[in-house]
């Protein structure tokens, strides 16, 4: 049986809620629009931290428009006391975790790698920083599998003794609202994930319509 990530989330903010507590929040972000609704409902209930740990993304002209989308998003949205933490970019630190995996399909276990990599830096970003809770915008995507983010998130919580908080953010219409902000904030939408993979599976697609 399939565990629905969004149902659990939802209770473990009501737990939260109720304590009176506002915890501090390590947010993973991979872009604006998929930032954008998981902001406008999270930043109700926590302090968050953006962590923009991104390797994948190619080249770093795009790596560094993407993180200034984000930086404006914040800005448009009222946000913009929200601190955002951006490692060094350093490409080489994805394409040593999918070597190998580069003709496989997107979708696939090169972006399940891909997955672990980002969100094992961010797990353990939050456990150095003192972090109650951390998690990651991902899942708001419908082409991104909700299980695999939950269960490598839930995995290196335990390895780092870290919070992970569960979530599929497309649920509950959040894809359709982050689209809607998208489009009130006039934010740059991509056509690919982010790596050179992505980029090239994007283009077929195009050419053959």
């Amino acid at each position: 049986m399939t565990e629905n990530y969004k149902r659990i989330m939802d209770a473990e903010i009501e737990k939260i809620k109720a304590s009176g507590h506002r915890p501090r929040l390590l947010l993973h972000a991979c872009c604006a629009p998929c930032s954008s609704a998981v902001l406008q409902e999270l930043s109700r209930v926590f302090d968050i931290t953006l962590f923009f740990y991104n390797p994948n993304i190619s080249p770093k002209d795009e790596f560094d428009f993407r993180l200034q989308e984000l930086q404006r998003l914040l800005f448009c949205m009222g946000l913009d006391k929200i601190n955002i933490v951006a490692p060094p970019y350093d490409s080489s630190e994805f394409e040593n975790v999918v070597a190998g995996m580069e003709d496989l399909p997107e979708g696939g276990a090169r972006c399940k790698k891909c997955f672990w990599l980002r969100l094992e830096k961010s797990v353990a970003f939050a456990k150095e920083n003192g972090f109650d809770y951390v998690t990651t915008t991902l899942s708001i995507s419908p082409h991104k599998n909700a299980g695999w983010l939950n269960e490598i998130g839930l995995e290196l919580g335990e390895k780092y003794e870290a919070k992970y908080l569960c979530s599929d953010f497309k649920k509950g219409d959040g894809y359709k609202r982050s689209c809607k902000l998208s489009a009130q904030y006039n934010l740059y939408r991509q056509n690919f994930c982010g790596c050179l993979y992505s980029k090239e599976e994007a283009e077929k697609r195009l050419n053959r319509t």
